[in-house]
């Protein structure tokens, strides 16, 4: 039963998965999305309207509607961060989305504006600070520390004890080590193992796949 509405910030993929986990997985009923007036190229979008984030207050306002920040992670989630911080000095309450399908077991602080999608586990004693989105399929190992604004892809490992602080991106499959670092926006991609902490802004790549030198009809796979 739909005991709550929402309007979700954004009109581009990460809006309509929002509108979709919301609408079939939560007590909030989706009403709307809103974005800057300079970003609004249809009035409507999957069917609700689009209304401009200068002036939601006055169609949405703060004591009757709550809003979820949906944006991706350009400017390693600064924009994200950016529009949740106008949401909030508008009076907004931005709850969290946390699908059943997850295991999230710990017992921990958690902020809001947190997507955590299915297939997730949290193990217990995670913290979780606010403006984070975890895709399917990841493992938060016991007693690590999530702080703000950042991007975890699908099937990442954190293992325990880790500290991963704000506006990082971890790419899929991506793997790190026990009690490790992870310091302000770095960029970890898709398939890197990381051993050790890093250092403010740093990008981590993987060693990429060789090409080899005959085509597959050519060899046998025994």
């Amino acid at each position: 039963m739909k005991t709550k509405k929402i309007v979700i910030i954004g009109n581009a993929g990460n809006a309509k998965l929002a509108h979709y986990y919301f609408s079939n997985d939560s007590e909030y009923e989706v009403v709307a999305f809103s974005v800057n007036e300079k970003f609004i190229t249809n009035k409507t979008y999957c069917n609700l309207p689009v209304v401009s984030f200068e002036n939601i207050e006055i169609i949405y306002p703060t004591n009757k509607f709550d809003v979820f920040v949906a944006i991706g992670y350009n400017k390693m989630n600064k924009i994200r961060e950016q529009l949740y911080f106008s949401c909030k000095e508008k009076g907004y309450n931005l709850p969290n989305y946390i699908s059943s399908k997850c295991s999230f077991l710990s017992d921990e602080e958690i902020g809001d504006n947190n997507l955590i999608l299915e297939d997730n586990t949290i193990q217990p004693f995670v913290k979780i600070g606010s403006n984070n989105v975890f895709w399917s399929g990841n493992h938060i190992g016991h007693d690590t520390s999530i702080g703000n604004n950042n991007f975890i892809t699908s099937h990442v490992v954190i293992s325990g004890f880790c500290n991963i602080k704000n506006n990082t991106f971890i790419g899929v499959n991506a793997t790190l080590r026990d009690a490790i670092t992870i310091e302000n926006e770095t960029l970890i991609a898709a398939g890197a193992i990381i051993m050790k902490n890093t250092n403010i802004k740093e990008v981590y790549l993987p060693a990429k796949s060789t090409l080899f030198a005959k085509l597959s009809d050519k060899i046998t796979i025994s």
